[in-house]
């Protein structure tokens, strides 16, 4: 049985001069899983992954590969392999050659090293290109040529820099796919850096979201969608509202906030132990809220509603964004199937409610998170 490929960072810090670029992380991820670290340009997951590699050295603290500490290795003594951002093919050589380059740097003859090229050029349904050069390839083609030299190692870990980066959205969502393939083949780990929810969402077993050079979770793809564990991750992973308030009312089992600008929420009480007076955090996933129109005088109800103007419309295929502002300090948004927004679609300037049930309340135990900005992203 081959190794497991089990990666764990212990107390690891790395500082560049005065600046901290990963503060004291703790992580382990599994050996056949596929992580992805996640996060704002800045957060510390590419540094991570370089020490992983071994092109950057902790400041302090252990990186471990199967139970053994790499620290000090040079990156071919690793078990790892990693396939860079820009891929950094050798333009004067054909694909057979650059796939068979690792190869050729420890020693394998060359009858070998071009055997194990072509098997692994059919690998990525490459092998018609092996005469090729890097400038007669396509973006997609290029990335699968480097993802065939980074392999050719059988290495118990493959690191990847924001691969799909330079990927036009088709090519993406196909080679997407081909990463996860090859991956449940090779059974081997894979950790893959992004700055893109969907991507991480998609592929990962595991995410992990980073900020400011911490972790501010680390869990399986759902549960960091579905059940963020603070406001900065339920923002940067999108699909929530994210509202905040004052507790005042712990009884009959649920626990009541006031928003502050008129609006109430209620959530189960066994989500928290919180007293009166204290200050909360809440999501409620974008598509589980309903929409009405506001006529007359009609309020926002009396718990779990939100009531403001629709500012813009986003149709999106099977789904329509609607956001609304002056409910509150921030935009609210809701994702409404598109058979549901047809049937009473609503326009910039109408006035609406937006309701949801008690069971969608989630309660975010991280509180704000460590950020202190608000992160909206481009993929929200």
């Amino acid at each position: 049985m081959g190794p497991l490929g089990d990666v764990e960072l212990v107390n690891c810090t790395k500082r560049f001069g005065e600046t901290v670029a990963v503060d004291g992380i703790n992580l382990k991820i599994p050996g056949g899983a596929y992580c992805c670290l996640l996060g704002p340009s800045g957060c510390g997951k590419t540094t991570i992954l370089r020490m992983i590699a071994g092109h950057e050295t902790p400041t302090s603290g252990d990186v471990k590969i199967d139970g053994e500490d790499v620290v000090g290795l040079p990156p071919v003594r690793r078990g790892t392999a990693m396939m860079f951002q820009d891929y950094a093919l050798f333009p004067h050589l054909t694909c057979l050659d650059n796939v068979a380059f690792n190869l050729k740097m420890r020693g394998v003859a060359k009858i070998e090293r071009r055997t194990k090229a072509h098997q692994m050029l059919a690998k990525v349904q490459m092998d018609a290109f092996a005469d090729r050069v890097p400038a007669q390839l396509s973006g997609g083609q290029k990335q699968r040529i480097a993802l065939a030299r980074a392999l050719i190692t059988n290495p118990r870990v493959l690191l990847l820099d924001e691969p799909l980066s330079a990927l036009d959205e088709f090519l993406r969502l196909q080679m997407r796919g081909e990463l996860r393939r090859m991956q449940r083949e090779l059974a081997i780990t894979f950790i893959h850096v992004t700055h893109t929810q969907p991507e991480a969402i998609a592929l990962a077993d595991m995410v992990v979201v980073m900020d400011q050079g911490h972790i501010e979770q680390a869990a399986s793809a759902r549960d960091v969608y579905a059940e963020p564990r603070s406001a900065y991750v339920a923002r940067f992973m999108g699909g929530q509202n994210v509202l905040s308030g004052s507790v005042v009312s712990t009884d009959s089992g649920c626990i009541a906030l006031d928003l502050g600008h008129g609006g109430r929420v209620e959530f189960a009480a066994s989500a928290a132990a919180l007293a009166t007076g204290a200050t909360a955090h809440v999501s409620v996933r974008r598509d589980r809220i309903h929409l009405r129109k506001r006529t007359g005088d009609g309020g926002q109800g009396p718990v779990n509603a939100i009531a403001g103007t629709v500012r813009a419309i986003e149709y999106q295929g099977s789904w329509v964004k609607v956001t609304i502002e002056g409910a509150g300090p921030e935009d609210f948004v809701v994702n409404l199937p598109d058979t549901e927004y047809f049937a009473d679609p609503v326009v910039a300037g109408d006035a609406v409610v937006a309701r949801w049930d008690i069971a969608d309340v989630h309660y975010l135990a991280g509180g704000a998170g460590r950020s202190d900005r608000p992160y909206a992203s481009g993929q929200n």
